[in-house]
């Protein structure tokens, strides 16, 4: 079809309404002129995909990072999306990689923004074909193909270096928080609230295995009794009720059982005794902040990655570590795998496995416990390990 006719058929529907407009006449009026159409366009192509975004369930953060990165690629292409092509897509995602040195799993998320939104730019409903050849004589095609975008070839993408903490590091780890607290409290300077906060909180998440966003928004009506475990008091149970959600759905609620007999005595100290000194009346948070409300991720991140670095622990150890602990020293303590699962709020046992990282020592532990049975039974039975 010729240019000429795709331009008068777009007049058309646009003098006549919404008629051959799809979805595009949401976002950019019928009839009214634009000033500037390159900018007022790809304003409109983006209003568009946000509201396609919202109405399939997604959250507001996701769908404002996928915004921010095709603003990104745009402005490193310096055209607009109906002048894209593979080439400028994989000249964007090479400087990514080389220049800013992104993760694999982030210069994937990148690259799925910018197909998707070629998805929905390029799907007939939406028109924008038809308004980009009426405005520009051209319009937008898929940049990204299979040959051109990094695959998600494994489970774990996490980088080499992350890993559990090992008990001793771990325990020199809490050592540490609780001597600060005592340090800052018997000099009489400010802060040792935070700072009995910031250790019962790094306590907590590990002994629970808790995601940052699990933990910061606790409340103290998370924490319950466990019938079946009342040496507990009323710390038995933590109802998780912000975990991690899948595209389109609400945040993913589970119960994580308390396993160690430790953490009651320090949740029932800054429940009762300390957090009163620094909640303001009427906030239901845990874990509340100096100024009111509740404690935000980053600072989660960054007083945790303060304490680590003065004891000149390995920097790979990050806050999702304690995760990785919780999981790796369950199984390691001979926790049976599926609670185990369960504890993390995993729908597949492969995933709790790429959480485990399981010492050499216990692996030579248990290989020794097994032989040392398999030699018992056999010297007590005169039969070899089939006997």
């Amino acid at each position: 079809m010729r240019a000429g006719a795709v331009r008068a058929r777009f007049r058309a529907g646009v003098t006549g309404g919404s008629a051959g407009l799809g979805a595009a006449h949401a976002v950019l009026v019928p009839g009214v002129a634009l000033l500037r159409p390159e900018e007022q366009v790809l304003e409109a192509m983006l209003a568009g995909w946000e509201g396609q975004q919202a109405a399939r369930g997604l959250g507001g953060d996701t769908i404002s990072g996928r915004q921010g990165r095709i603003r990104s690629f745009a402005d490193h292409a310096g055209c607009p999306p109906w002048l894209w092509t593979a080439q400028l897509f994989e000249e964007w995602c090479a400087d990514l990689r080389s220049v800013h040195h992104v993760a694999a799993s982030t210069l994937r998320g990148h690259a799925g923004a910018v197909r998707l939104f070629c998805e929905y730019l390029t799907d007939p409903v939406y028109a924008w074909a038809e308004v980009c050849w009426g405005y520009f004589g051209t319009h937008p095609v898929q940049v990204c193909t299979r040959w051109n975008t990094p695959r998600h070839v494994q489970d774990g993408e996490s980088g080499p270096e992350r890993r559990a903490f090992t008990v001793a590091e771990l325990q020199v780890f809490f050592d540490h928080l609780d001597d600060r607290v005592a340090a800052v409290h018997g000099s009489g300077r400010k802060g040792w609230l935070p700072a009995f906060r910031d250790a019962v909180l790094v306590k907590t998440a590990y002994a629970f295995g808790l995601r940052r966003r699990e933990v910061a928004m606790l409340d103290l009506a998370d924490l319950s009794a466990n019938p079946r475990a009342p040496e507990f008091g009323g710390y038995g149970v933590c109802q998780v009720r912000y975990g991690k959600a899948g595209a389109g759905s609400a945040p993913k609620r589970r119960s994580v059982l308390t396993v160690w007999g430790w953490l009651p005595e320090i949740l029932d100290q800054w429940i009762t005794e300390v957090r009163p000194a620094l909640a303001r009346d009427g906030t239901a948070a845990l874990w509340p902040s100096e100024r009111g409300g509740r404690i935000c991720l980053s600072a989660i991140d960054r007083r945790f990655a303060a304490e680590r670095d003065v004891l000149g622990l390995d920097a790979a150890l990050e806050f999702h570590s304690l995760r990785r602990s919780h999981i790796t020293h369950l199984i390691e303590a001979g926790w049976d795998p599926l609670f185990v699962q369960q504890q993390a709020g995993h729908a597949h046992a492969s995933t709790t496995s790429l959480y485990t990282c399981v010492s050499s020592d216990f692996r030579t532990r248990t290989l020794r416990r097994v032989l040392d049975e398999t030699i018992s039974a056999a010297l007590g039975t005169g039969q070899g390990p089939e006997g």
